[in-house]
């Protein structure tokens, strides 16, 4: 058997309606005044399913319950491990353009390409003497390197189902099992305990980033409510020094002097963590006091 797509594309003869299209709201205005909440849209979407499925079950020929499904998403709640490595893939191909950034700003840092760090330095100088370049300067960078792509775009085919981005060719059979199944499970027993097994595992990862999170801004919170009294003291004592330190020394030093303690040579950095790290990592959080 086949398959056959049918694509409907709508135009618009008028640019200015397409325009104005790209800064209305996507949806009614009573939705941004009195918004439904997540259990109501659950209710009001699987609602809706059950009369598109009956109202399609009585076509000719009749549709599917699972096709109604995938058209409204109905589904999008429930677990998958084929649309999580999907989402996770996609979070980290958002992520590699920051990082290829940090990497580039730390092989300045380090001196891996030193004329680069010596022309940043010129370009730090720039910056401080002449701030009110700054906005133009990026505009119309970002101006340049978008007119230049225009030329080397892709041509992305429209279609409603990107296989290799949803992992479908590399998905394996007991996930696709599980995707398809029920709620509740109608498995055996032992199927369900390893896969709530391996849901744990990925779990016990995602239960220890969110600790790490908590435990950060606890930090924060602990520095202006005084759960440690010294640490609060040491800075509060600093936040008065740079008040008057700022009120002497003009903005503009300031940053050129910081930005040349950033990129300074390695040869006058120390491997070991700086002292506001230290000082951020000794404040205290709730982590230990969590059975």
């Amino acid at each position: 058997m086949g398959e056959i797509e049918i694509a409907v594309r709508f135009s618009c003869p008028s640019w200015l309606s397409i325009i104005q299209a790209y800064v209305t709201p996507m949806l009614p205005r009573m939705h941004y005044v009195r918004p439904l909440g997540p259990a109501q849209q659950d209710i009001l979407r699987h609602t809706a399913m059950r009369i598109v499925t009956a109202r399609l079950a009585r076509s000719e020929p009749p549709l599917g319950q699972e096709v109604v499904q995938y058209m409204l998403d109905t589904d999008n709640h429930v677990w998958s491990m084929r649309r999580s490595k999907a989402n996770w893939f996609r979070v980290i191909t958002f992520l590699s353009r920051a990082a290829t950034i940090a990497r580039w700003v730390h092989g300045i840092r380090t001196w891996v390409h030193p004329p680069t760090t010596v022309l940043v330095h010129l370009l730090l100088v720039a910056i401080v003497l002449c701030p009110h370049l700054v906005l133009p300067t990026v505009f119309m960078y970002a101006f340049l390197i978008l007119a230049l792509r225009f030329r080397c775009r892709g041509r992305f085919k429209v279609s409603s189902v990107d296989t290799r981005l949803s992992c479908v060719d590399s998905v394996a059979p007991d996930e696709l099992d599980e995707e398809f199944d029920g709620f509740p499970a109608t498995r055996p027993p032992e199927v369900v305990r390893i896969r709530y097994d391996r849901l744990r595992a990925l779990a016990g990862r995602a239960q220890t980033l969110l600790g790490d999170v908590a435990a950060q801004g606890e930090r924060i919170e602990a520095l202006f409510n005084w759960k440690d009294p010294r640490a609060t003291c040491i800075f509060v004592v600093f936040c008065l020094f740079a008040s008057f330190l700022f009120y002497i020394v003009p903005f503009k030093i300031f940053v050129l002097g910081f930005g040349f303690y950033y990129i300074r040579h390695p040869r006058f950095r120390d491997d070991m963590p700086s002292v506001p790290a230290n000082f951020f990592r000794r404040l205290p959080s709730m982590s230990d006091q969590i059975l």
